[in-house]
Formats: structure tokens, C-alpha cells, sequence
């Protein structure tokens, strides 16, 4: 299969700025991006820079975004995995599909993006269907990560941690969670997502205990709903 193929075309430029992060996982970021930007120095007295990176939690919380943000922060093209393309059922075809993405991303020294990584670093247990192939898989992916270039990077995002296999979870030099938001960044999520809009349009009820993107869809639905109403009486009065 063509590399292209295997990859999603996602332009999207997300700034490191509007993403939403906890004080903690922002101080790990920071600390990435500086890695990056005293590499050369940190060389010199035998030190890597963490290129290998694992976001972990609930969907919707800010994983993508956040792999997004550090590509265009580092100046990096970002290479997204297309996982359906990917997995194939002839044995071997995955792994070379796998390599394939990789070698691309290390030869154009890239941010690679592997989301739901659970999906192709599963445990290699008996459980599995085709043991043999899903060994093979991993075993593939861990010497793909042991070799990938320092002036690349792979950010792999999951939901599902725990059945990851352990020897794959070794190789990630920095791990960082994901929790779902509370009410109180919420609320600054929701006062930047509602900042464009007229103000009456910004009262609208909001809604908590939920993720980042199932802020910004109720938000984006009920403005619309707001926005073509008033629309509709606008016309109506014309008509009349």
C-alpha cells in the first residue's frame, strides 16, 4: 500500500496557547519544546532529548490538540496515523505498513501521531486470535521506536493504557494524563469558545462533567440554533 494511504491529511494548526492543559502536563510540554530548542547544547554533554511520547485518558480531553500544538510549536510537519488503512489481515502487511510510516517520518524529520495505539501495541497474550502475527506487530513497532531518529518525534495517544504491552510502554521516555476537565476550566474553555459571538449568544446554560470536545459541540450547536432563529425572525419581519 502507498505511504500516502496510510496517512490522514489533517492541516489543522493548532497553537499551543489555545489548548487547555492541566498545570502539570503544561510544565511537562514546556520542558519538551525547550528540549528541542537547546538540543544541540544538551548533545554535548550526552543527553537525550525525550522524542517519544505517550498522552493518556479519556477521549476528548485534548490529546490530539495537544500532539497538534507541539508540531506547529516545534515548527514539525505532523504525520497522522490512518489506523483503518493501516491494519491489514494478511499476515505481515501491518507491520510493513507500520515501517512504512515510520521510515517517513524519520526521513522527514516529522511528528509522528499514532492515535489509539492500543489498537496495534496490544499485550502479546493468548487471548489474541493470531498470536503469532500480533508478537510479530509489536516486536516491529519496538524497534521501530528503539531506532527512531532524535530529530523526529513519535507522540502515541491512548485510552486504554492497561492493555498495552508492557515492553512498548518502556519505550515512551515521557508519559502525560489527560483528565476530564472541572468546572472551573470549563468555564475559561467556554468563555474563549463563546468570545466571537454577541453577547446575548454568550448566556447560553452551560453544561459540565463533560469532555473538551462535548463542550465544543453543545457550545457550537446551541450558538447555531441561537444565531438561525434570530435569522429567521429577521427575514420574517422583512417579509411582513
Amino acid at each position: 500500500m502507498n505511504v500516502f494511504d496510510l496517512i490522514i491529511n489533517d492541516k489543522e494548526t493548532v497553537a499551543l496557547e489555545d489548548v487547555f492543559l492541566h498545570k502539570e502536563n503544561q510544565l511537562s510540554i514546556t520542558q519538551l519544546i525547550k528540549e528541542y530548542k537547546y538540543v544541540n547544547e544538551l548533545t554535548h554533554y550526552g543527553l537525550p532529548v525525550n522524542n517519544k511520547i505517550l498522552l493518556e485518558g479519556n477521549s476528548g480531553c485534548g490529546k490530539t490538540m495537544t500532539a497538534k500544538a507541539i508540531a506547529h510549536k516545534l515548527g514539525k510537519k505532523i504525520l497522522v496515523l490512518n489506523l483503518s488503512n493501516v491494519i491489514c489481515s494478511r499476515i505481515g502487511e501491518t507491520s510493513q505498513n507500520i515501517k512504512q510510516v515510520f521510515d517517513k517520518a524519520a526521513k522527514e524529520q516529522s511528528v509522528l501521531f499514532l492515535d489509539e495505539f492500543d489498537q496495534i501495541g496490544k499485550a502479546r497474550g493468548s487471548e489474541d486470535k493470531d498470536v503469532g502475527e500480533m508478537r510479530r506487530l509489536v516486536n516491529t513497532i519496538i524497534q521501530l521506536i528503539d531506532y527512531f531518529p532524535a530529530n523526529a518525534l513519535l507522540i502515541c495517544a491512548t485510552n486504554h493504557p492497561e492493555i498495552i504491552d508492557v515492553a512498548l510502554l518502556r519505550r515512551f521516555q515521557l508519559s502525560i494524563q489527560f483528565e476530564m476537565p472541572n468546572d472551573t476550566v470549563l468555564d475559561k474553555y467556554y468563555d474563549k469558545l463563546l468570545t466571537p459571538f454577541p453577547e446575548n449568544v454568550q448566556q447560553i446554560q452551560r453544561k459540565y462533567a463533560i469532555s473538551f470536545a462535548e463542550a465544543k459541540d453543545y457550545i457550537y450547536t446551541a450558538v447555531k440554533s441561537i444565531l438561525i432563529e434570530e435569522w429567521e425572525q429577521k427575514e420574517n419581519s422583512i417579509a411582513v
